[in-house]
C-alpha cells in the first residue's frame, strides 16, 4: 500500500491542531518506507538521503529487521532490568565485541540525550564536581543535563539557567581546551564529528589533549558519539583515532531506529555507581534489544562499514566533480557527509524534495546528508542527478 488512510490536509489539520507546534514542518506525510526510499501520503516516492536524522541505517521495512521484532512482540517486549533476560544478554555481549576493552561497563537507556545524561550524572557522582567542559557549536541533546553541555543558544535560551555550569571552548582549539579544564572540571564532553553544527571533524590532536588534559586534571573524558556511531566505516571514530575515553554513548544507529541509547563506562566510574543511582523502565527492555542485536548483526555480516565508506567516497567525490558555484566545502567520513554552500541552505533542500530527495540541514549554510547505510551506486545516481540540478 502506497496510500495513506488520511489525506495529507487531514494528516496536517490534526498534527497542527494537537500538536505543541515545536516543530518547522515540511509540507509532506510519510507514510510508509521501503528500503532507500520513503512514501507520502499521495503515494511519492522519495529517496531517502536522511534516514530520520541518522537512524535508520538499514533503510526502511527490512525483512529480517521487521521479522525479528515481530517474533519478539510475540515472546516478550518488556522487562525491568532488575530481571535477567535472554535478549539483552545476547546484546551486552555483542556490544563487549565492539567496545574497547577499557570500556567493558553498559548502562542501556532510550534515546542518546538520555545516553548523555547518565554520562553527565556519572561524572559528577564520580568526581564530585560541578562543571562541565565541552566545544563551541556542539550539539548533545535537550534533556536539561545535555542542553547544559550544548552550546547552541537557540536550544538553551528558553530554559536558562542550566542546572550545570559550562564553559564552551573552540572547537579544535587545544590551548583553549587545556586552559579551560580545571579541577572543578567533572567532564570534558565532545563529539568526534559535530553533526548538527555542519559536519566537522574533530582533528586527531584535539582529542589526544581531551584525553592528556582531562587525566591530568583528574576529569572524565566523555565521547558523544549518537550521531557518528556506526555510521562512519567504524563502530566509534574516537577509538579510531586511537583515544580511549572514559564514557562513550551512542543511540542512533544503534537499533535501526528503535528507541534506544548506551553509555559505556570504565570499570572504574562503574565502581563508584551505588546500585539505585540512575535507571530506566523502559531501558533495556527485549524489544529494543532484538532492534539493536539484529541491527548490530546487520551491519558485520553485510559490511555496511566498508559499503558506507565506499559510497560516501563516491559522493563525495562527484559532489567536488560538479565544480558547483555554489559549493564551498564538502566534509565528513562514511555516510556523515556536509556540503557547506555559499548561501542559506532551506531554498536547495526544498529543491531537492521537489525532485524526490530528502536531505538535512546542518546549521545555515550546510546540507546534511545521512542516508541508510544499505545505498548502492543506484541510490548516488539518483542523488547527483538531483544536485546537478539545484547546485548548478
Amino acid at each position: 500500500m502506497t496510500t495513506a488512510t488520511l489525506t495529507l490536509g487531514e494528516i496536517m489539520r490534526s498534527e497542527r491542531d494537537n500538536q505543541i507546534p515545536l516543530y518547522a514542518k515540511r509540507d509532506i506525510a510519510l507514510v510508509r518506507g521501503e528500503g532507500a526510499y520513503l512514501y507520502d501520503s499521495d503515494g511519492r516516492r522519495f529517496l531517502d538521503a536522511m534516514s530520520n536524522y541518522g537512524v535508520a541505517v538499514l533503510g526502511h521495512a527490512d525483512p529480517e529487521f521487521a521479522a525479528a521484532l515481530a517474533d519478539q512482540l510475540a515472546t516478550l517486549s518488556t522487562g525491568h532490568q532488575s530481571f535477567g533476560n535472554d535478549v539483552r544478554a545476547l546484546l551486552l555481549d555483542q556490544i563487549a565485541q565492539i567496545a574497547p576493552a577499557e570500556l567493558p561497563r553498559a548502562f542501556l537507556s532510550n534515546s542518546g540525550t538520555e545516553a548523555i545524561e547518565a554520562a553527565l550524572k556519572f561524572a559528577r557522582a564520580v568526581t564530585g564536581r560541578p562543571n562541565l567542559v565541552a566545544a563551541r557549536r556542539g550539539y548533545h541533546g535537550r534533556t536539561f543535563g545535555a542542553l547544559a553541555a550544548t552550546a547552541d543558544p537557540k536550544y538553551r535560551g528558553p530554559f536558562e539557567p542550566l542546572p550545570i555550569p559550562a564553559n564552551h571552548v573552540p572547537f579544535n582549539n587545544v590551548d583553549a581546551l587545556v586552559a579551560a579544564v580545571d579541577d572543578q572540571t567533572a567532564a570534558v564532553i565532545l563529539e568526534p564529528i559535530q553533526g548538527e553544527a555542519g559536519v566537522y571533524p574533530a582533528d586527531t590532536t584535539f582529542l589526544q589533549a581531551a584525553r592528556e588534559v582531562a587525566t591530568a586534571k583528574g576529569a572524565l573524558l566523555i565521547a558523544d558519539e549518537v550521531q557518528t556511531g556506526f555510521r562512519t566505516g567504524v563502530p566509534f571514530v574516537t577509538l579510531a583515532a586511537g583515544v580511549i575515553p572514559d564514557v562513550m554513548c551512542t543511540a542512533k544507529a544503534l537499533a535501526n531506529g528503535f528507541p534506544i541509547g548506551l553509555t559505556l563506562t570504565s570499570e572504574a566510574v562503574s565502581a563508584a555507581l551505588p546500585p539505585g543511582a540512575h535507571g530506566s523502565t523502559f531501558g533495556g527492555n527485549p524489544l529494543a534489544c532484538r532492534a539493536a542485536l539484529v541491527t548490530l548483526t546487520a551491519l558485520r555480516e553485510r559490511d555496511l562499514y566498508a559499503q558506507s565508506v565506499r559510497i560516501g567516497d563516491a559522493i563525495a567525490r562527484r559532489v567536488e566533480g560538479l565544480q558547483s558555484p555554489k559549493v564551498r566545502a564538502v566534509r565528513g567520513r562514511g555516510l556523515m557527509i556536509g556540503i557547506e554552500l555559499k548561501e542559506r541552505v532551506t531554498s536547495t533542500l526544498r529543491a531537492l524534495q521537489d525532485r524526490g530527495v530528502l536531505a538535512l540541514p546542518a546549521g545555515n549554510l550546510v546540507l546534511r546528508l545521512l542516508p541508510p547505510l544499505i545505498w548502492e551506486e543506484t541510490q548516488v545516481d539518483e542523488l547527483l542527478a538531483a544536485l546537478e540540478e539545484v547546485l548548478r
